[in-house]
């Protein structure tokens, strides 16, 4: 019967040795010497089975790894078990993996793992080999007396391996106490594991001591893990428990309650803690003064508290104390330390003051004030200069008029009594004060009245006074605009000794405007001149002037006359401002506001109207309407030219007052007022001053006029052959720009400032000058093509039609309308173009003359501020050029509202 050849046949083991030699002929290129093992055939987990010597095969190998999860491979070469192992054939073998990670290298080495059963039972009889001996390594308990008399060496205890049944184990130390500090405290035997101790220890220096123990065979391997031994340093009682503090001080309050809190003592063993070397006791020796006993220690915390409530610091301040602290839980034969304890007393306002005395008299002359009348003392037992000592004194009664003030000198702590408001004699000759007195701090004692009192008694002396001006202020009713010589009261002083005015005499000391007179026996004012409430002096309707009185003695006293003037309706309201501008294109009216100096009684509502007579120039021109009380619009009718117009104006309150004001309009062609540059010739004048440019306008005005009508008539002949068109290189019927200042196409510069367009001459014979303008900036262009298409004159925004046929039509200069304008039997006449571009030339070229205060200024380029994008029109200076091109290329990029007014101007 076939059977399975059993693992442990002399056949299996020939298989497994030929593949051993096989693995080991794979290794071989790589690989290092190859390490047997002897081992028994059951191994424990965690079980020491050899060392390898991995230096001589890889001296630079920072990473080992083994092949068999069930051995782990330490730093030295040490080979453990990492679980209980049985061999169940003779042999078994695992790889040692060796690498560097920085090169990148790797070594392997073999290990084989042969058991040891045959030789086992050669030595030894299978008796012994049943036997097993007690585990020996393991940690022992062991410890060593402190101060230890010897004998030294002094044997602690053997350490032992049970390893040593199979290998000759040598045993060895080493950690603080052998070769750290304190070195060669112990030591062991090589050969038996005994261990000893040099010399005596102190623990309060070493309280333990971790060695750690090796067990090696002659050859260097170890079977055994290395031994961590813990020897523990027995604490003797040699040390004294030690106090904190020599001397302890504590406060505490007195009249406190039982069990107060004073202090709390400390004190250190040296000794082992939690042992009764250390267990200590504190104790009150000695009290001084002995009697009574006040104080108690608890005897474990160290704790001080009062045991009576009759700490009186009045009587006694300080207290000293002689503590003990005792170890061994305060046995007899503990040791102990003693220290001293200082307790002092501190202060309690449980005394009140009182004063030496419960009445004073005194007496002080009337008139005189801040003067020092009286000092009162007091008695206080609490600490001297602290706030249960310092006084503060009331006045309770009798100050009523507030007279009198009571302050505490802190050097003495007396009450000082002064006089701070003046007294009178004829009103009070005595006065009766009550005053008391507290400390600052809270009175601690149990007493009910918790403040002393004391009577004074102020005795007011007469003394011969002057006239008296009460009150300061005298107020007298007058009517403003009364007749120069009016009288009326005055100021009245009196004598307080008799209490009539009877001897004094007046004299007036300011009087801002010299209005009034003062009579110097009665204090009467005359007025001296007319009394005006309006004045600058006057404030709130009261004019003041200053009167001194003074009696026979010379004596004086100084108060003050307000003349109440009562207002009456002197003043016709006005127009402050008296000249408005309108600028006609942007504004039709101007608001005016009037004003009445007079009382609200006596002013608004205004009435408004234009003082003219009926059919004038001025309501032909004018209108005024009311917006409240105080203003009204005035607004301009069939459309009056530029220039200065004077517009009176009536201005009427409600008592019917009324005053003219000449108001200056100025009619401007502006966009603000700031803008507006016409200056005002003579009263009345409605045109404008001519400067030298506008005189330099108007001449060349002139010669645009020949050059505009020699283009009609060239351009009727023209028309009269073939219709003429547009050159390629002007718009047509679209929106452009035509106050850039870029410069154009096909542009003559002339040297006197203006340009010239003209056009090229085609095979039609186009002559003449199709448009002239004034270089203005941009503000008006005037344009006219030739062959009859259209006219136009732009200014500012505003469309300008001209009579331009003999029967008395007129024709829309408009070049967005697109469509073509009838020219037949249209003539222009030299005096009608004049009339037309006479003044506008006039003005623009002012304008570009002058900047915005009216100033001659040269042309200049303005430079204004960058806001992220530049303006295509570039400067706008009033005489400014752009030296681009013109750059027209905007205007394929309008806003949709811009589009929509393109295509509405675009010819259909």
């Amino acid at each position: 019967m076939a059977a399975a050849q059993p693992t442990g046949s002399p056949s299996g083991a020939l298989c497994r040795q030929f593949l051993l030699v096989l693995a080991i002929l794979t290794f071989a290129c790589d690989a290092c010497k190859t390490v047997t093992l002897h081992v028994p055939s059951k191994l424990d987990a965690e079980k020491f089975i050899g060392r390898v010597n991995l230096k001589e095969c890889f001296k630079s190998a920072n990473l080992i790894h083994s092949s068999d999860p069930d051995f782990q491979i330490l730093q030295d070469g040490s080979v453990y078990t990492t679980n209980a192992i049985l061999l169940s054939s003779a042999k078994r073998s695992f790889t040692i993996l060796l690498s560097n990670t920085e090169s990148q290298e790797e070594k392997k080495i073999l290990v084989l793992l042969e058991h040891q059963t045959k030789v086992l039972k050669e030595k030894h009889s299978p008796e012994k080999v049943l036997i097993r001996a007690k585990r020996r390594w393991a940690p022992i308990p062991c410890s060593v007396p402190e101060n230890s008399l010897g004998p030294f060496p002094l044997f602690l205890q053997q350490i032992q391996s049970d390893t040593a049944q199979n290998y000759t184990i040598y045993y060895s130390i080493s950690g603080p106490g052998v070769d750290k500090e304190p070195r060669n405290l112990f030591y062991v035997e090589r050969d038996t594991g005994n261990l000893f101790c040099t010399r005596p220890i102190d623990r309060e220096i070493y309280a333990s001591f971790e060695l750690v123990a090796f067990a090696t065979t002659p050859d260097g391997y170890t079977p055994e893990y290395p031994l961590t031994l813990l020897i523990r340093i027995e604490d003797e009682n040699d040390n004294y428990p030690i106090f904190t503090e020599t001397t302890y001080m504590f406060k505490v309050s007195e009249n406190c309650r039982v069990g107060t809190t004073v202090g709390q003592v400390c004190a250190t063993d040296k000794d082992e803690p939690d042992t009764l070397h250390t267990r200590l006791r504190y104790s009150i020796i000695e009290q001084f003064p002995a009697s009574p006993i006040l104080f108690s220690m608890h005897p474990t915390t160290g704790v001080i508290t009062t045991t009576s409530s009759q700490l009186d610091r009045e009587l006694i301040n300080k207290y000293q104390l002689k503590i003990k602290v005792q170890d061994m839980d305060g046995q007899y034969f503990g040791l102990q330390t003693t220290a001293a304890c200082v307790i002092n007393i501190e202060d309690a306002n449980d005394h009140l003051p009182t004063f030496t005395r419960s009445s004073y008299v005194t007496s002080v002359e009337e008139n005189r004030i801040d003067v020092e009348i009286l000092r009162v003392a007091v008695e206080d037992k609490d600490l001297i200069y602290t706030a249960n000592w310092r006084a503060n004194y009331t006045i309770l009664k009798g100050n009523e008029n507030g007279n009198f003030k009571i302050v505490t000198d802190t050097e003495t702590n007396e009450g000082v009594l002064c006089v701070v408001k003046a007294l009178n004699y004829e009103e009070k000759q005595q006065v009766i004060l009550q005053i008391g007195v507290v400390n600052e701090a809270l009175y601690s004692g149990s007493s009910r009245s918790a403040m002393n009192t004391a009577t004074v008694t102020v005795n007011v002396q007469n003394q011969d006074e002057g006239p008296e001006c009460i009150p300061a202020v005298q107020i007298v009713r007058i009517k403003e605009n009364v007749p120069r010589g009016t009288k009326v009261n005055g100021y009245k002083a009196y004598d307080p000794e008799i209490g009539r005015s009877n001897g004094i005499r007046y004299k007036k000391l300011n009087d801002p405007e010299g209005w009034v007179t003062v009579d110097e026996n009665s204090g009467s004012i005359t007025t001296f001149r007319t009394l005006d409430r309006e004045a600058e002096t006057v404030r709130n309707g009261v004019y003041n002037i200053t009167v001194l009185a003074s009696d026979k003695d010379g004596r004086t006293c100084t108060g003050t006359l307000g003349i109440m003037l009562e207002d009456v309706n002197d003043n016709g309201p006005s127009i402050p401002q008296r000249t408005v501008i309108i600028c006609k294109t942007v504004m039709s009216s101007a608001e005016i506001v009037a004003v009445d100096p007079d009382e609200p009684i006596n002013g608004p509502p205004f009435d408004f109207s234009l003082d003219a007579v009926s059919g004038s120039e001025v309501l032909r021109t004018w209108r005024l309407t009311k917006i409240n009380d105080t203003a009204a619009r005035l607004s301009y009718l069939n459309d009056p030219q530029f220039g200065r117009y004077t517009v009176p104006i009536r201005v009427t309150d409600r008592l019917g007052m009324s005053v003219v004001t000449e108001l200056n309009v100025i009619l401007c062609d502006c966009v603000t007022t700031n803008d507006c540059t016409i200056r005002s010739g003579s009263t009345g004048s409605r045109g404008v001053v001519l400067g030298k440019w506008a005189i330099l306008a108007i001449l060349l005005g002139i010669a645009l006029l020949f050059c505009i009508l020699l283009t009609l008539i060239c351009g009727a002949t023209g028309a009269a052959k073939k219709p003429k068109v547009f050159p390629d290189d002007l718009a047509q019927q679209n929106l452009i720009v035509s106050n850039t200042e870029a410069p154009g196409d096909d542009k003559v510069y002339s040297t006197n400032g203006f340009t010239t367009h003209t056009l090229g001459s085609s095979a039609q014979g186009v002559c003449g000058t199709l448009g002239s303008g004034v270089k203005n900036g941009g503000q008006e262009t005037i344009e006219m093509v030739k062959g009859g298409q259209t006219e136009s004159c732009r200014e500012a925004g505003h469309h300008h039609t001209l009579e331009v046929c003999k029967g008395g039509g007129q024709h829309t200069l408009d070049s967005c309308r697109g469509g073509q304008v009838d020219m037949d039997n249209c003539r222009y006449t030299c005096s009608e173009w004049y009339t037309y571009t006479q003044p506008r030339l006039g003005e623009k070229v002012q304008q570009c003359n002058q900047d915005g205060n009216h100033m001659h200024a040269q042309d200049y380029v303005l430079t204004y501020n960058y806001e992220g994008k530049g303006s295509a029109a570039g400067s706008v200076g009033c005489c400014s050029e752009r030296q681009e091109e013109d750059g027209l290329e905007f205007l394929d990029h309008l806003e949709p509202k811009f589009r929509t007014l393109a295509e509405t101007c675009m010819k259909r």
